[in-house]
């Protein structure tokens, strides 16, 4: 669950506001080649979102599915893709956004906000939500030393997310931007661990 960070300790390292880029032959299953952003890291586990795996899902779609009217203002938003935000809790909404507003289940991260919260799908459905969002559906967890264990065996590259790959690049080429941020191309990845 999600919860605010003071309240654990945070790891050696935390990679709150991260990406982390699935190795290729490393991460199997659902969250193969993906790029997931990271909400929350603490001493107790890790949350975050896979952000380059729309489904045929649209935000028009979702909020009649959820009754909520469409306003004429919400325009092109209606056809944007929800995001796979990972394999845990795939009926629940999670929306990461640019913090307009005050909405009753949101947690500050950096210079954005995750909302759990009907109340910010009602002011997207108004046309006057966040000026930038991911809505996803479900998320990806790792329990208390695991992610760190993963990276360890060299299973995710961990680099800083820049919200214009995260709002601005299609999704289908956040991976591949992400690893430009690290000045790597996807030709220099290869699935086996290297060791000294």
């Amino acid at each position: 669950m999600i919860t605010s960070k003071d309240s654990g300790s945070i790891p050696s390292v935390d990679l709150s506001g991260q990406f982390l880029l699935a190795m290729p032959g490393m991460v199997g299953g659902h969250l193969a080649n993906t790029v997931i952003f990271v909400c929350e890291h603490t001493s107790q586990g890790a949350l975050g979102l896979v952000v380059n795996r729309p489904t045929d899902l649209t935000v028009g779609n979702l909020l009649q599915r959820i009754d909520l009217d469409l306003s004429l203002e919400i325009g092109p938003v209606q056809d944007t893709p929800v995001f796979f935000g990972g394999p845990v809790q795939t009926d629940r909404g999670f929306v990461l956004h640019t913090p307009i507003g005050a909405y009753s289940s949101s947690i500050k991260l950096g210079d954005l906000a995750l909302t759990t919260s009907r109340d910010v799908l009602q002011e997207v459905a108004e046309g006057r939500g966040p000026e930038f969002m991911l809505i996803t559906l479900g998320y990806a967890g790792w329990g208390a030393g695991q992610l760190e264990s993963e990276l360890a065996q060299n299973a995710w590259l961990n680099v800083e997310a820049p919200k214009d790959i995260l709002f601005g690049v299609p999704p289908e080429d956040r991976y591949e931007a992400a690893l430009g941020a690290l000045g790597i191309t996807l030709s220099m990845l290869t699935g086996d661990a290297g060791h000294a």
